[in-house]
């Protein structure tokens, strides 16, 4: 039975990277999309923030249809809506069939978000041990991997369906293939956790959330920060540290590169030090990015700030689902865990929304510089709230992580 949650494991990562390739391809390209349909400067802020806001509808929805129909099957069906609409966005020829193409986007996106931190949350529970960050490091990943494919064809000035068709016929039947594995937490899975019982009520006991108040807040200001480095960075790097327009696109690479770092490590320093001690630490070294980014005498100080903000902001968000997901299933079991986490992940999409317009309006009333210190000193609220991320009523790490635990999930095979 152990195989079965390896599987799950590398399946549901695999789903993780897949995602990231997908988003990249489409957030590298904007100019490119811009140019093919007219899309005017006014205009396009509109299309870009109906995105997030379509995502978090879908990702209530999600709420709704997995009281319904387990999480392993919407992530199924999802991530190749997500990859088609992609293919959409590439092949359209009228403005209208863009809007179509990102509105399908959009709301499969928020689908597919929810039900993959599902997923990872109730594999972590079976597993007993930190294994969120890995699943988040296989985002970044597919994120550098897409982000390297546009490059290759925005260089070789390809049509935007010739970037985007060869990667969604590999990706798509990979990732449809790979779904055969996914395991869902079902109540055995929950059994297993550590802790009393689940009160009875299941997804019903999700209703009364206000304790999910202060991870509702992380996650927004988690996503205000992220979105000020992939809107703003190349700019601030070029009008305000005085760089070349080609070190001015290293930045960004340079975050996604130290977020796969820190991901990749994180998962061990939450087993060794504890969540809590984890999140404090990344929380003050995003904010000293954010100081670094704002006082930079030149590009390379900069640079040095978007690394420090890479290996911060990194760990806050994969976190932030695991002790939602946790801390529901506490209270109400799987469902409430299910319910809780198709919940915290629309305040991704609303950090998301507001980091960008926040950013540039500070910066033209007042100063670029001073508005970075804005998103510094938002991260830092984070410590306030560092004890909602304690596992009750045992702790991963600190040298007394439970052993391994046999697979109890479910695996979906059925359509």
């Amino acid at each position: 039975m152990t195989d079965v949650l390896r599987r799950g494991r590398a399946s549901l990562a695999f789903s993780f990277l897949v995602q990231g390739v997908a988003f990249a391809l489409l957030v590298t390209r904007i100019p490119a999309i811009q140019d093919r349909y007219g899309v005017s400067d006014a205009l396009l802020p509109v299309f870009l923030a109906a995105v997030p806001i379509l995502a978090g509808i879908g990702s209530v929805t999600t709420e709704r249809l997995v009281k319904r129909i387990p999480p392993s099957r919407v992530l199924r069906w999802s991530q190749p809506v997500v990859l088609l609409a992609l293919l959409g966005v590439g092949a359209g020829r009228h403005m209208a069939g863009l809007a179509v193409a990102l509105a399908v986007f959009g709301l499969a996106v928020g689908a597919l978000d929810a039900s993959m931190n599902m997923l990872g949350v109730s594999l972590q529970r079976a597993y007993r041990r930190s294994i969120m960050l890995s699943f988040h490091a296989a985002y970044s990943l597919g994120g550098i991997v897409g982000a390297s494919l546009a490059w290759v064809g925005a260089r070789g000035d390809l049509p935007l369906w010739v970037s985007y068709l060869p990667v969604v016929l590999v990706l798509l039947p990979a990732a449809l293939a790979g779904s055969r594995w996914y395991v869902d937490g079902g109540s055995e899975t929950a059994a297993t956790a550590p802790g009393p019982a689940p009160a009875a009520g299941g997804a019903g006991a999700a209703a009364g959330l206000t304790w999910m108040l202060p991870l509702c807040l992380v996650m927004t200001v988690t996503y205000i920060g992220d979105s000020t480095v992939s809107n703003w960075s190349a700019k601030y790097l070029q009008d305000v540290l005085g760089s070349s327009e080609q070190l001015a696109t290293v930045p960004y690479n340079v975050y996604m590169v130290t977020t796969l770092l820190g991901r990749t490590l994180g998962d061990v320093g939450v087993r060794r030090f504890g969540a809590v001690a984890v999140v404090r630490a990344g929380t003050l070294v995003a904010a000293a990015g954010f100081a670094v980014v704002a006082g930079a005498p030149g590009a390379w100080a900069g640079m040095l700030g978007f690394t420090l903000l890479g290996l911060g902001l990194c760990v806050l968000v994969p976190q932030t689902f695991a002790a939602a997901g946790r801390r529901a299933a506490e209270r109400g079991g799987p469902g409430a865990s299910d319910a809780a986490i198709a919940r915290l992940n629309v305040f991704n999409y609303v950090g998301f929304l507001i980091g960008s317009p926040l950013v540039g309006a500070l910066g033209d009333a007042w100063s670029y510089r001073g508005a970075m210190l804005v998103p510094m000193v938002l991260v830092l609220v984070t410590l306030m709230y560092a004890k909602s991320f304690a596992p009750e009523p045992d702790r991963y790490g600190g040298g007394h992580e439970r052993p391994r635990t046999a697979d109890v999930g479910r695996g979906s095979n059925g359509l």
